[in-house]
C-alpha cells in the first residue's frame, strides 16, 4: 500500500491506496463534481503535495509541491496511465520519479509573513497544552487542529490568534510529533486498537474510534454509523481520547441493538477477547453497566494528517 491520502473534490477520503487502486481514482476524474485528486504523504507535512485537475476533453494538469511556494511546479499530461505512474512515484518518494516531465514552475506568489501571537505566557501555554492534547490524540488533521488553535480563545469580543497564526501553530507542533515518532519502533498500542476494532466490525458488531464529542451523542448515534446488520457496537468518544493520551487508559462503551442485558454481555466478552487476542490487557466484571477500560496503555498513535 501508498503512505499516502487521497482526497477527490466530490469529498471522498482514500487512506494508504494501492498504485492500482490510485490509478483508478486517476482514471476516474472528470467529471462534474468530481475533477481532481489531492494527494498528501502519511504523516501529513506542510506544504508538501501533489494533485491532479482533469476536465473531460482537456489535458491533465499535474502539480506538485515541495516545501515552499518556491518549490511548486506543473506539467500538463495528456492521459491518465502517465498521471497514474507519476502519482505512484511520487508517493514512493522514488528518486528521480518526475524525471523526462517537462516541468514549469508556478508562481505563487510571496509568502506571506505571520505576525507572532500577542498573548500572555499563561494563555500560550494553556492553547498549546490543548493543541498538544488533541495531537497526542493522534486523530485530528493539521486542518483540524489549527481550526482549534484559532477558536479556543474566542470570546464574545476578542480573536486573538489569526487563521494565518492558528495555522503556523499547528505545524510547529505537528512537526514536533512527526520528529518524535519517527523514532518509535514495531507495532503501537493504538495499532493494535485498531486491529482489534477491524476484526470486531468484521464479526458484525460497528465498532468506532473517537467517535463524537461525547456519550450522549455516541449513544444517540451509534445505531446508524454501521451496517443494518450489525449486532451491537463498541466505540470511545473524544474524551477517552484525551483521556487515554494522558495515561489514563482507554474507555470503550458497547452494547446489543436489542437492547438486552444478556445480549449487552455477550458484546462485551467479544471486546475483552479480542483486545486480548492483539495483546491489549482490559478491566472489566462482566456488568452490562460498566464500561470496558483497556489498561495499561502506551499511547502513541502515528499521525496521518
Amino acid at each position: 500500500m501508498l503512505e499516502i491520502v487521497v482526497e477527490t473534490e466530490n469529498g471522498e477520503r482514500h487512506v494508504r491506496v494501492s498504485a492500482e487502486e490510485l490509478t483508478g481514482l486517476v482514471r476516474r476524474i472528470g467529471g462534474e463534481e468530481d475533477r481532481f485528486l489531492v494527494l498528501q504523504r502519511i504523516p501529513d507535512l506542510p506544504d508538501v503535495f501533489a494533485q491532479v485537475w482533469y476536465e473531460t476533453g482537456g489535458d491533465y494538469t499535474l502539480e506538485h509541491r515541495d516545501g515552499a511556494a518556491d518549490r511548486h511546479f506543473q506539467v500538463a499530461l495528456g492521459g491518465p496511465e502517465d498521471v497514474a505512474a507519476a502519482l505512484t512515484g511520487w508517493a514512493r518518494e522514488g528518486t528521480g520519479w518526475g524525471d523526462g516531465l517537462s516541468w514549469s514552475p508556478l508562481d505563487m506568489g510571496p509568502a506571506r509573513e505571520v505576525p507572532p501571537l500577542d498573548l500572555g505566557e499563561d494563555e500560550r501555554e494553556e492553547l498549546e497544552r490543548r493543541v498538544r492534547e488533541v495531537l497526542v490524540g493522534g486523530y485530528a488533521s493539521r486542518a483540524e487542529l489549527a481550526e482549534i488553535a484559532e477558536e479556543y480563545l474566542v470570546t464574545e469580543d476578542r480573536r486573538p490568534v489569526s487563521r494565518e497564526q492558528a495555522r503556523a501553530l499547528a505545524d510547529r507542533l505537528w512537526l514536533e510529533r512527526v520528529e518524535e515518532q519517527a523514532a518509535w519502533r514495531g507495532e503501537t498500542d493504538p495499532e493494535r486498537l485498531t486491529r482489534a476494532f477491524a476484526a470486531l466490525e468484521a464479526a458484525g458488531l460497528t465498532a468506532r474510534e473517537n467517535f463524537t464529542c461525547c456519550r450522549a451523542c455516541g449513544q444517540s448515534e451509534i445505531g446508524d454509523a454501521g451496517g443494518p446488520d450489525a449486532r451491537g457496537f463498541v466505540y470511545f468518544h473524544t474524551q477517552c481520547t484525551d483521556s487515554a493520551a494522558s495515561g489514563h487508559g482507554l474507555m470503550l462503551l458497547y452494547g446489543a441493538f436489542d437492547g438486552s442485558p444478556d445480549s449487552t454481555v455477550a458484546v462485551g466478552r467479544e471486546v475483552v477477547a479480542a483486545l486480548a487476542a492483539v495483546g491489549l490487557p482490559t478491566e472489566w466484571d462482566g456488568d452490562p453497566g460498566r464500561a470496558v477500560t483497556v489498561t495499561p496503555l502506551d499511547w502513541r498513535r502515528r499521525l496521518v494528517g
